[in-house]
């Protein structure tokens, strides 16, 4: 894949290191820039086709098998022979052969560039054949205005030609340009694989369900952006969520929650593009859609305030979002006290649940989380952030009921208590100020 990617940028690369002048206003510019241009495309070509007659066995996959067929199918060496060929008659090496028509005026009309006649093989008939009735005239060397009316004929008779060869160079071209695109995904993916396996973190193909389905089960699902981010493993969760349309999560300050809807949303994109994902295994439901509605900061225009920008992003997601969607909520209506907040969630929540839409719910709301609760619904799964008894966060997720407390005092004590020690055990420091005349 990386030898034809180099491939696809040489093709780009040629275009720059050749003259094309489609935007000359000459068609014989036109024409020779595009010839050239097609010239250096050809021997681009050759090596793309040389890769696929000898790596082609290399591949299984179904997409790439038909690639390399359609290379061998049209890159042949009988394609290759009338390029070449086609290319050396457009030099135009023995003169242009145009016909044309008179209109009014005995103005000329219908230009059309023909093909130059063939050659008789036999020196001695072409020497005394009878030569075709012909009228011949001659530009005298300094006669510019005539140079210019042959050079507007000729123009006129090869603009068709120039412009076909031009659009055919473009082609080429586009053709290069998507391959280059479509291969960066793949050398991404390797390079994103070689990574994650040399930090030794898990990676697995994913089983895909159907969209109508609800599926969410995966064992030691990690966040790979994470990973690159500190070089070592993070902490992996295992997650038993089939037949589930809400997942409500809990649990104490800092405690992974965040993180955990990342590796969420980042798995299902992972899948959904044909991408392995950081994880031991992972299986979910194809999502029509997927949309997120985190929490941001104040607004610093003063336009409007935090409960009304979210609302007005959750108005937005609404009117894109669809049935089978996958909608992913970050501390979502934190911006107002509680029983407010918890109620516009509650609302929103059960019309799109109505709408077999999919969420992932983070909050903080305990009125919105314990209300959920108690419906003891058999399609909402309640996972809590684990935090030990001395406050230790483990970041792991367990299927759990939602708690009062979300322990911000732990972070109290870790952030402020932690530094008034420090300042008791820190040395004074002494300040002289003097007065300046």
């Amino acid at each position: 894949m990386r030898q034809i990617y180099a491939i696809a940028i040489e093709g780009i690369e040629t275009k720059r290191k050749c003259y094309y002048g489609v935007f000359s206003g000459s068609p014989s510019s036109v024409l020779h820039g595009a010839r050239d241009l097609i010239q250096q495309f050809v021997g681009v070509l050759k090596k793309l086709r040389d890769v696929a007659d000898t790596q082609a066995e290399q591949f299984q996959s179904e997409g790439f098998a038909q690639f390399f067929s359609m290379i061998q199918r049209e890159l042949t060496d009988e394609y290759f022979v009338i390029i070449q060929r086609c290319l050396k008659e457009l030099r135009f090496n023995h003169g242009v052969l145009i016909s044309a028509g008179l209109g009014q005026g005995n103005k000329g009309i219908h230009y059309v560039l023909r093909k130059p006649h063939e050659k008789d093989s036999n020196l001695l008939r072409r020497l005394f054949a009878k030569r075709p009735r012909s009228l011949t005239f001659h530009i005298a060397d300094r006669d510019e205005a005539g140079a210019r009316a042959l050079s507007d004929l000729e123009a006129r008779g090869i603009n068709l030609v120039a412009n076909a060869l031009a659009q055919s160079a473009e082609h080429i071209l586009s053709f290069f340009t998507m391959l280059r695109t479509e291969l960066a995904f793949y050398i991404g993916c390797v390079n994103l694989h070689h990574q994650l396996t040399r930090l030794r973190l898990a990676v697995c193909v994913p089983v895909p369900r159907e969209r109508t389905e609800r599926r969410l089960a995966f064992d030691g699902l990690y966040d790979a952006s994470l990973a690159l981010r500190t070089a070592h493993a993070p902490v992996g969760n295992d997650v038993t969520g089939d037949g589930r349309d809400l997942v409500v999560i809990t649990g104490a300050n800092q405690g992974g929650k965040s993180t955990f809807l990342r590796c969420v949303g980042q798995a299902q994109v992972m899948m959904q593009c044909g991408m392995f994902v950081a994880a031991a295994s992972f299986s979910a439901n194809v999502c029509d859609g997927i949309f997120t509605h985190y929490k941001r900061e104040e607004d610093a225009s003063m336009k409007s305030g935090k409960l009304d920008e979210e609302l007005k992003r959750m108005s937005e997601i609404v009117d894109h979002i669809r049935e089978h969607s996958l909608l992913l909520c970050n501390e979502s209506f934190a911006a107002t006290n509680e029983r407010e907040g918890s109620e516009i969630a509650r609302q929103i929540i059960a019309a799109l649940l109505r709408k077999r839409v999919k969420i992932v719910f983070v909050t903080h709301l305990y009125a919105l989380a314990h209300g959920l609760y108690e419906q003891k619904a058999q399609g909402i799964m309640f996972l809590r952030a684990e935090r030990r008894a001395d406050g230790e966060r483990t970041f792991k997720l367990t299927e759990a009921e939602p708690l009062h407390t979300s322990y911000g005092e732990d972070l109290y004590r870790r952030i402020f208590l932690s530094k008034d020690e420090s300042e008791e055990h820190a040395e004074p420091i002494s300040v002289s100020v003097s007065k300046v005349e």
